[in-house]
């Protein structure tokens, strides 16, 4: 289902980086019609950020990825950057040597 892909990680980066392509090839043509495929290039580049899926409602499922892959019965993936971790918040010595 298309609809599952899109909101897969591949899926994901899929559509941010067709979404980036977008922008950045828009915006270098420096055309009218270039701006115009830029500002359309914003769609697939937020909604792939922000785990969105825009057609999904389409088909009367959720728009939000996660609620999205739960009722696809999806098993629940890794973060978009796969071996990101957020730092560790430890207790440090307030002590000064």
């Amino acid at each position: 289902m298309v609809v599952g892909f899109l909101a897969s990680r591949t899926g994901r980066w899929l559509r941010i980086v067709t979404g980036a392509g977008m922008v950045l090839g828009g915006l270098a043509s420096g055309t009218s019609r270039g701006a115009a495929v830029a500002l359309a290039g914003l769609g697939p580049l937020v909604a792939g950020t922000l785990d969105l899926v825009l057609i999904a409602p389409l088909f009367g499922l959720p728009m939000r990825g996660e609620d999205l892959r739960r009722e696809l019965g999806v098993e629940e993936e890794a973060p978009l950057l796969n071996g990101f971790q957020y730092p560790a918040t430890r207790a440090t010595s307030t002590t000064l040597h």
